[in-house]
């Protein structure tokens, strides 16, 4: 048996931990086992499932430049006590750098960085992460990414098109195909059974623009006195939004969800999905949505690989909050056969069952590597 250490933030329910989760449950774990190189401090809600099927979850001393000796020391450790960790994958965009430079140090043959979003964020962290960006490459044996713009965006042109790998982020589609039983009780259960329900899946934080997102939705249900907008998720800007939502006089328009663990039973339950992103790399979120056969509206910041199914499109977020809502009822229309998004998201190469087999054999054919 090989294992294979992720470096993550830390195991919560988001984006990447979720594709992670996805394909670790369909390894067979004889033959490839998961770690985590989990860099903050806070516990995931993934943890005790990891370590129910054998995984570890390794809690560095954080990606702080102070910690860095402390932080590289700690990975050499890891690494040279188990042998049996063959590959060093990390998810932690550019300052990823750091759990693969030391991967390199401790002799680890295959450091694979991964990619999953098309900018980085302008916070205080953004000059050394800039650095790092120039420095991933080198300390990685392969790039891979979510998709092609993340890809280009984080390697340069002409490395992704000659090493770059796309990893699908690929889902149980089993969980997402559209179930009418599932959506009348949820609907049911939280007083929609009129309504036009607009969801989104997502951190409170600068990225996903939930600020932008409650002035498209005001719009919309000045249009349409049914509308609701259900918000999924946690993060920082999430009291910030609830204020906001306040001031625009939608607190019984706006149902702030929190962490969900039945994401997709809401999927179910909704009638259309909403990203206007700053930035994305190719959201497990759209995949999940598409997947359900809900008509999706992107904003023009999300990859155009997100668009597998015709009932997603994207719009620029230069377009005013009219536009938006315009699109938005016009998308509401064309909703077709919902039961065909789960075929839709299998042939795009999304069906984890079919990808974690190709993952699984990829590591294995890795870990040959001297």
């Amino acid at each position: 048996m090989i294992r294979v250490l992720h470096s993550v933030s830390n195991m919560a329910r988001a984006g990447i931990e979720t594709m992670l989760m996805n394909y670790y449950r369909e390894m067979d774990r004889n033959l490839v086992q998961f770690d985590f190189l989990a860099n903050k401090p806070d516990p995931g809600e993934y943890d005790d499932e990891i370590r129910a099927m054998g995984g570890r979850v390794f809690v560095s001393p954080g990606l702080n430049p102070l910690h860095f000796p402390r932080y590289r020391r700690f990975v050499g450790e890891i690494l040279q006590k188990d042998p049996s960790i063959r590959i060093v994958h990390a998810h932690n965009e550019a300052m990823g750098y750091y759990a693969l430079e030391s991967a390199k140090d401790a002799g680890i043959p295959v450091r694979i960085a991964h990619a999953h979003n098309t900018q980085i964020i302008r916070d205080y962290k953004y000059p050394l992460k800039m650095v790092c960006k120039r420095l991933l490459p080198g300390a990685a044996t392969d790039c891979w990414s979510c998709g092609r713009d993340a890809g280009i965006y984080y390697y340069g042109r002409e490395r992704w098109e000659k090493k770059g790998f796309i990893l699908h982020n690929a889902i149980n589609l089993d969980r997402f195909r559209f179930q009418p039983d599932v959506r009348a009780r949820i609907r049911r259960q939280y007083g929609l059974e009129d309504a036009f329900v607009i969801g989104h899946v997502g951190r409170f934080n600068l990225q996903k623009n939930h600020t932008r997102l409650l002035d498209i939705f005001a719009k919309t249900a000045e249009s349409d006195p049914t509308a609701r907008l259900a918000l999924i998720g946690v993060g920082e800007l999430e009291a910030e939004t609830k204020e906001k939502a306040q001031r625009l006089r939608l607190g019984d328009r706006v149902l702030f969800l929190g962490q969900m663990g039945n994401v997709y039973e809401w999927y179910q339950a909704m009638d259309l999905f909403l990203l206007p992103s700053l930035f994305e790399g190719l959201p497990v979120v759209g995949v999940e949505a598409q997947a359900a056969g809900l008509p999706c509206v992107f904003s023009e910041n999300v990859t155009d690989e997100i668009l597998l199914s015709p009932a997603a499109s994207r719009i620029s977020l230069e377009a005013g909050d009219a536009e938006w809502a315009q699109r938005i009822l016009e998308a509401r229309s064309e909703t077709g056969d919902r039961a065909k998004g789960e075929d839709i998201a299998r042939k795009a190469g999304y069906d984890i069952h079919t990808e974690a087999k190709k993952l699984q054999g990829i590591y294995l054919e890795m870990a040959e590597r001297k």
